[in-house]
């Protein structure tokens, strides 16, 4: 009798983890989606409002004010993820970063085939996001160790592209772009599995993690296009 208590009690618990799991999953990918709302909005903003132009024209005050508000609003999301005042972070967040994003989207849209590299670039973000959300439940083995590697590697990213806003070298445009495609990709892997298997339980971080990732693939895979296909008008 108390062999079958335990095992129910046991079974209890899993299904009550399971059901939270699935929760997280699921707040996760409802608020992904919604934060994109915000980010078309804030890109239309930049686009429309001159500031993609004033971004072009000072890539360097530009790129401290993108480092300065985005960690900041990170820091402030993360301090506030248990509650109502972290979602609204969030998004506001993307908006900003929406804003980030428009001087690049400007630079692609000046080009003759601007259009369809966007939407090819988007494209190819979906289905990277596909092919990770499919493997992070069919790879049964913790990935979580690649997190620090990862890491280190995003940092050395981060560190060349800061010295190439001053370089503007191509080919290292180029180089580090395919190379946060591969990176970011691969955090993305790392993330939803982390949520699928428990280790992550707060919706808000979580999709606080998957959605830079998908920002930074989205925005390489367009510099990317716009390096090798892009046609100047």
């Amino acid at each position: 009798m108390n062999e079958f208590r335990t095992a129910s009690v046991s079974t209890a618990g899993e299904s009550r983890q399971v059901a939270v799991q699935n929760r997280v999953l699921r707040n996760t990918y409802w608020l992904l989606a919604i934060s994109m709302i915000p980010t078309v909005l804030g890109a239309v903003v930049g686009l429309n409002t001159g500031i993609a132009q004033i971004m072009g024209a000072s890539p360097g005050l530009s790129s401290i004010v993108f480092l300065v508000g985005a960690f900041g609003m990170m820091f402030l999301i993360e301090k506030n993820r248990e509650s109502a005042v972290g979602v609204g972070l969030l998004l506001a967040f993307t908006f900003f970063m929406g804003i980030m994003l428009s001087r690049m989207l400007g630079f692609v849209l000046g080009m003759s085939n601007g259009a369809s590299l966007i939407t090819l670039a988007f494209g190819g973000t979906a289905a990277v996001f596909g092919t990770m959300a499919v493997l992070s439940s069919t790879i049964k083995r913790d990935l979580s160790n690649m997190n620090k590697f990862l890491f280190i590697g995003a940092i050395m990213l981060m560190v060349a592209a800061v010295g190439n806003i001053f370089l503007q070298i191509p080919a290292l445009t180029l180089t580090i772009s395919v190379l946060a495609v591969g990176i970011f990709s691969a955090f993305i892997l790392v993330d939803l599995q982390r949520v699928k298997n428990g280790s992550e339980t707060n919706y808000v971080s979580a999709t606080l993690g998957v959605y830079l990732s998908l920002y930074n693939v989205f925005s390489s895979l367009l510099a990317i296009l716009g390096i090798t296909s892009g046609d100047r008008e």
